[in-house]
């Protein structure tokens, strides 16, 4: 069944909408969410909050689980060489922020690093915070109808809602930060 509304990071919907699969002027950013650090449920958290600490964390790390999505893809193409322990730290890139959130639940992986958001609700894993606001990543994901799709006003109206006050509680609560404020502009 085709979809009539996509919810992803804002560099994917802009890809979508260079490629024409989005209808003009439908996109709205919903949210925007830091990238933070998950460990097994019951271990210790490390701090997560300075940037010396942070890379503390990785390097002692015996693996570091990360998606192969764009934070994944950030972590290991920006940050990590910045850092200077690309190569240092066994990373396991995954499909998607919930393989490497189970990976760390497993015992498979001592860290996930990827968005709060797919920490926040993920089983066996505890958030230990997010990544120094210096070199934290921060991704806005947005909404937009889809190119041919049959419930346009539908999907208008549930964007609209998406982007609303009504819904930024739930948004606060699943790790991100909720934009309806600045939607109202």
């Amino acid at each position: 069944m085709p979809a009539d509304v996509v919810i992803l990071s804002r560099e994917g919907l802009d890809d979508l909408i260079a490629a024409k699969k989005i209808i003009a002027g439908t996109d709205v950013d919903l949210a925007r969410v830091p990238v933070g650090v998950a460990v097994r449920t019951g271990t210790p958290k490390p701090d997560v909050s300075t940037v010396e600490t942070f890379k503390q964390a990785l390097l002692k790390a015996k693996t570091v689980a990360i998606p192969g999505s764009t934070s994944g893809i950030w972590l290991t193409t920006e940050l990590f060489p910045k850092l200077g322990i690309a190569g240092k730290i066994n990373v396991k890139l995954t499909p998607r922020g919930t393989d490497s959130a189970a990976m760390v639940a497993a015992g498979d992986a001592d860290l996930a690093v990827q968005p709060t958001s797919e920490i926040m609700h993920a089983r066996g894993v505890d958030f230990a915070g997010n990544i120094a606001a210096e070199i934290q990543f921060v991704q806005t994901f947005s909404a937009a109808v889809v190119t041919g799709s049959g419930e346009i006003a539908g999907s208008r109206r549930l964007i609209e809602f998406l982007a609303s006050a009504g819904a930024s509680e739930t948004i606060r609560k699943s790790g991100m930060e909720s934009l309806a404020s600045s939607n109202l502009d």
